[in-house]
């Protein structure tokens, strides 16, 4: 109890004065410890946040979304890099940046412009991507092989800063192509394998004492749950899924470097997961050669048989946004879509440490 809070029985009487100090001792001066106040966790201002703060901020992302779905420009605009401004063949770069989640988006509709442009001899596919979901990236990966076969144009990939994971998957669409996968010298690839990202709070619930009752239809319905821990069948028919799909990623890698699927044995070490250099990269047999984009450009023409004053390099911007506005182009709606998906178990072809939690609409 501090002094101040003592009850008293009568006047308080002043305290005596202290006793002056021997000459030759330093004085001693005595400090009352009194312990801050306990502090108890605002579990009412949590629940507020949770269910009133980012409801609301979900819904109004939502409206902006929309307002600018409607408000902006949905065309996909081709513009100039490099070569001959003047020529009429080209040489067209798709840009894979960030994670892919939604196949059907950015990096499909420039497929699709290229596919219906006849002038468009070569691609350039360019990855920068941590990698994404299974499905999206198998997605992407099949229309880069379709438009590869239909058009009867080369197919160069060219690495950015990662290509990892669905981004080295959707790079194996150059096939069997002879020196045809480009890596800059920072360039991080590989993390060839399947993730199900899963957290266990169970233990933060019973803290908070917040019970879940959830009603389900079968004893797997529930399965991949945050809010307990797993039980042996649930986390065996998810592993069956990523067993499934990481085959699959194997037997795609397999297609994609002819070398790797003569050897086993070399395949089997290179799909642990590990995130590659690009000198380790080359080595292995991941990469072909260490380059820049405009390397991958040269080796995409020289496939064409193009001469360097024959074509021109173009590229995509991206649609949407506000008209009107500063960088209305490079605007980038949010997807809420992705921030919603977090609540569903689903296999990821990723290089990360935790889950999606953002995500570009048009990836």
């Amino acid at each position: 109890m501090h002094p101040d809070d003592r009850p008293s029985s009568g006047p308080v009487a002043p305290p005596a004065a202290a006793p002056a100090p021997e000459p030759g001792v330093a004085p001693v001066y005595h400090v009352w410890n009194q312990a801050p106040p306990r502090r108890r966790f605002p579990i009412m201002g949590l629940l507020f946040v949770l269910f009133v703060v980012l409801p609301g901020l979900l819904i109004a992302l939502m409206i902006v979304g929309a307002v600018a779905q409607l408000s902006g420009d949905s065309a996909l605009h081709e513009h100039y890099v490099s070569g001959d401004k003047q020529a009429t063949k080209k040489v067209a770069i798709i840009t894979v940046d960030g994670a892919i989640i939604n196949g059907d988006g950015y990096v499909k509709q420039q497929i699709d412009a290229i596919r219906d442009d006849e002038n468009v001899q070569a691609v350039v596919l360019r990855v920068d991507s941590p990698g994404g979901s299974v499905t999206a990236s198998d997605y992407l990966y099949h229309h880069l092989c379709k438009l590869k076969e239909e058009k009867k144009i080369p197919l160069i990939v060219s690495m950015g800063g990662m290509a990892a994971s669905g981004g080295y998957y959707i790079a194996m669409a150059v096939g069997n192509e002879e020196n045809s996968i480009y890596a800059e010298p920072t360039t991080w690839t590989g993390s060839i394998g399947v993730i199900i990202p899963h957290y266990n709070v169970g233990g933060m619930l019973k803290h908070w004492e917040i019970e879940e009752d959830s009603i389900a239809s079968g004893p797997l319905k529930e399965t991949g749950t945050i809010t307990r821990a797993m039980k042996p069948e649930e986390k065996k028919v998810l592993e069956e899924l990523v067993a499934s799909s990481f085959a699959r990623f194997q037997a795609i890698v397999k297609s994609g470097r002819p070398k790797l699927a003569a050897n086993p044995d070399a395949l089997a070490k290179l799909t642990t997961g590990q995130v590659f250099t690009t000198e380790q990269a080359i080595a292995s047999g991941l990469v072909d050669k260490e380059g820049f984009v405009e390397e991958a450009v040269e080796r995409a023409a020289q496939l064409a048989k193009l001469s360097k004053s024959e074509y021109q390099v173009v590229r995509f911007k991206k649609p949407g946004g506000f008209p009107g506005l500063p960088f209305a182009e490079e605007a980038r709606v949010p997807d809420i879509s992705a921030i919603v998906d977090l609540a569903s178990p689903r296999a990821y072809y990723l290089f990360t440490l935790m889950p999606v939690v953002t995500a570009d609409k048009d990836k």
